[in-house]
């Protein structure tokens, strides 16, 4: 009996250490790398997510859209020059680690076959940042989504004070607005085989565009964004330290930091960009890469989320616009315009760094209780570092071709509201703090919740406008004028230093 049960009990202790021997050997095959790339993430890789985790409210079933407000990132782009110049090195970096194993006379074995002798996808590119053909098309198929969606709003006859398309100066930026526009208004025309038709698309210069390009006008979001960064930097350094140790015990090769964070880097570019898996990301665990994203999250939190009040509160130009674009379309509708002479879309195509401080504006991916302190203006806490569970995840907040849409109803008097406002992120409803969890609220209570405590701060006095104005104001010579013409022919074509999302 006793022998028996010895017997049970040896087997038992088998199984368990099996088990956790193919857990421990073995990638989970339910972990797709691909979901867990921050901003780098594709649109459709990541926009259902969310899944059926919220339940969307049903107090508007009897209303109908009147105006839709969509702010959206540019979609999947390829790696921007700094960058491929990093990748580039980084190929030098690997031929000299392999090297020095080579040179010990040390085994090659644990050397993951890839890594030797890798040349970067993109060598010898002298252009880069620009949109690829798969970010074209997740643009394009959304036009097309959000014209299916929303009927009703997109059943006129196309023109420019109707349907207002608006985007930055960057060329994915407005090349992601063309696609998205070609798709919108796809058999609407008479051009080619799919019935397209030509249509405008607006931008502000690069210099004052405070709508789109509100981080690129603010010197003291400059000043603060460059005051953090040490800041950003130690928080990250002890993952890098962690993951650096782990990856030189387990390939044998003398890596360093910097090394596992262009390799990090090399990762996402493959995931998201050539649907490669197999070779940078698969010298990382499933809980290295958990780690490794919420890095990049971190970093984004507290340089451009909620981790600085300045950080959103900037964007507060686009709020105002989008606030007025809704009173206008009620105005409309309240004095009886006729229909097709006023808008009923004001649709944008910009940044992470003008998406991410939006989606701050108006409260998403946070919990009531925080909601009520960035309204008081408080600090909130980091987002909890895996396997706890975060809201804050760029990967679904701000991916490739990311979107909010606002959308305005129009209901029946008995209502207690004539106009609701409406959240969906990604195509999606999401929860808004600021109507008490729903997807929708009366848009007096989205104007006095939301949006009116962000209104009462000013731009300019923000950003420090007026002191960076003082020197241009003063009238300049004719010498200097010429000379700053010659030069600004000269720059027109000339990308800005800082990497932008």
């Amino acid at each position: 009996m006793l022998k028996n049960s010895m017997n049970v009990a040896l087997l038992l202790f088998l199984q368990v250490l099996l088990i956790a021997i193919a857990v421990h050997t073995f990638p989970d095959e339910s972990f797709d790398v691909r979901q867990h790339l921050s901003t780098v993430s594709r649109y459709g890789i990541v926009k259902d997510i969310a899944g059926d985790s919220f339940v969307p409210s049903q107090n508007l079933d009897q209303c109908t859209p009147l105006h839709l407000n969509l702010v959206a990132r540019h979609g999947t782009r390829a790696p921007t020059k700094k960058r491929i110049r990093e990748l580039e090195a980084l190929a030098t970096r690997l031929e000299v680690l392999v090297h020095e194993v080579k040179e010990q006379k040390q085994s090659l074995d644990k050397i993951p076959a890839w890594l030797m002798g890798w040349n970067s996808p993109w060598k010898g590119k002298r252009t880069g940042g620009e949109l690829i053909s798969e970010g074209e098309d997740e643009l394009y198929h959304l036009g097309i989504r959000v014209r299916e969606q929303f009927p009703n709003l997109f059943s006129e006859e196309y023109h420019p004070d109707i349907y207002s398309i608006k985007t930055t100066q960057v060329p994915r930026a407005s090349a992601s607005a063309v696609a998205f526009g070609m798709g919108l208004f796809s058999g609407k025309g008479k051009l080619g085989p799919g019935g397209h038709r030509a249509f405008a698309v607006t931008s502000e210069s690069r210099a004052s565009d405070i709508v789109l390009r509100f981080h690129d006008c603010c010197q003291s979001y400059k000043d603060f964004r460059k005051s953090q960064e040490p800041t950003v930097k130690k928080l990250k350094e002890p993952i890098l330290d962690e993951i650096t140790h782990e990856l030189v015990r387990q390939y044998g090769l003398n890596f360093t930091k910097q090394d596992i964070s262009s390799l990090w880097f090399l990762c996402k570019q493959e995931a998201s960009l050539l649907n490669i898996t197999n070779q940078a990301c698969s010298l990382f665990s499933p809980a290295e890469v958990s780690l490794l994203e919420w890095a990049d999250d971190l970093e984004l939190f507290i340089l451009k989320g909620y981790g600085n009040s300045l950080n959103y509160r900037m964007g507060v130009p686009l709020l105002e616009d989008v606030i007025q674009s809704m009173e206008q379309a009620i105005k409309a509708k309240e004095e009886g315009y006729a229909p097709g002479s006023y808008e009923k879309a004001r649709l944008r195509f910009a940044h992470a760094e003008t998406l991410l401080p939006f989606s701050c504006l108006i409260g998403l991916f946070l919990e009531e209780s925080e909601f009520e302190l960035i309204q008081r203006e408080q600090a909130l806490q980091y987002p909890p570092k895996p396997p706890k569970t975060r809201n804050w995840r760029a990967s679904i907040v701000a991916p490739f071709a990311g979107n909010n849409m606002l959308v305005l109803y129009s209901c029946a008097s008995k209502n207690s509201s004539k106009y609701f406002v409406k959240v969906l992120h990604n195509e999606r409803p999401i929860p808004i703090p600021g109507c008490n969890g729903s997807d929708s609220c009366p848009f007096e209570v989205f104007k006095e919740r939301i949006v009116a405590p962000h209104l009462k701060h000013d731009y300019n006095a923000l950003c420090n406008v007026n002191v960076e104005q003082k020197e241009k104001d003063s009238p300049p010579s004719k010498f200097s004028q010429m000379f700053s013409w010659i030069f600004s022919l000269r720059n027109v074509d000339t990308p800005a230093k800082k990497v932008e999302l």
